[in-house]
């Protein structure tokens, strides 16, 4: 049955997405940028009720009242692609540092660069990297957030972290805060595979790291309060959904703890 309901997840998934790209492009286009989230916002809920529906997978967010006003960085854990998409509805106006060639994908490139996302050449260096910057500092000042992903890719649960130092030189330079984000989709939603698996986990939103701190001190808090929580919630999910096949690196991590 989970066989069953992951293909039949994953072929509704993409039909929603080109549906509603489809349906809804000529709405998006014509009304004003910050009006238009609403378009990815309802195509991430309507995930959310086929996740549910299909799978028997549900989640829910705690912290939300630590999330603050206007802008501030948003550092979630990234373990699947699940978290690329499924909090946008809690964010008032997003944004991401992308790679450029994904502006260059037709009708979704549209979309990216209608909401000012910022494309990066990653082997840009110099004048190119000041410019993503400038951009960046741009649309901070608007009072916009700016979703980063601290490991820089997805990483199994449990996996020992690996925090690029790029998320404290743009502490540093935006001067704004840090909100911490801990949670296990990649139990539900594995990296690199097509299976979904049911139960219930939570997302949880941690105090923001305020601005004016050493880079390096910073990084070494978010580090310590990330991971501290990600621990307590991969112990509790697990504890909640004891059928779930666990990766290697997450039964490792259970066994530290345990020790």
């Amino acid at each position: 049955m989970i066989i069953l309901r992951s293909i039949l997840f994953n072929l509704a998934f993409y039909a929603n997405l080109v549906v509603q790209m489809i349906v809804l492009t000529p709405i998006y286009f014509l009304v004003p940028r910050k009006t238009a989230w609403f378009v990815p916002k309802n195509w991430a809920r309507s995930n959310h009720w086929l996740l549910a529906k299909i799978v028997g997978t549900t989640f829910e967010v705690e912290g939300l009242d630590n999330i603050p006003k206007g802008a501030y960085i948003f550092a979630p854990k990234h373990q699947s692609f699940w978290d690329v998409y499924a909090l946008l509805p809690w964010l008032d106006d997003p944004f991401f540092i992308l790679k450029r060639e994904l502006t260059w994908i037709p009708l979704f490139g549209w979309y990216v660069m209608k909401q000012r996302m910022v494309p990066v050449n990653r082997a840009a260096r110099g004048k190119a990297m000041a410019a993503v910057m400038e951009r960046t500092k741009h649309e901070m000042a608007t009072g916009r957030q700016l979703i980063i992903y601290p490991e820089g890719t997805r990483r199994p649960p449990g996996a020992p972290p690996e925090y690029k130092y790029g998320i404290a030189r743009l502490y540093r330079d935006l001067q704004v805060p840090v909100v911490p984000v801990a949670m296990h989709p990649g139990l539900f939603w594995p990296r690199r595979k097509f299976l979904r698996f049911p139960g219930h986990f939570k997302v949880r939103v941690l105090p923001p790291i305020e601005a004016g701190l050493d880079p390096d001190a910073f990084l070494a808090k978010l580090v310590e309060v990330t991971e501290a929580a990600s621990d307590d919630l991969l112990v509790e999910t697990v504890n909640a959904n004891p059928h779930l096949p666990l990766p290697p690196t997450a039964e490792q991590r259970l066994r530290e703890l345990a020790a």
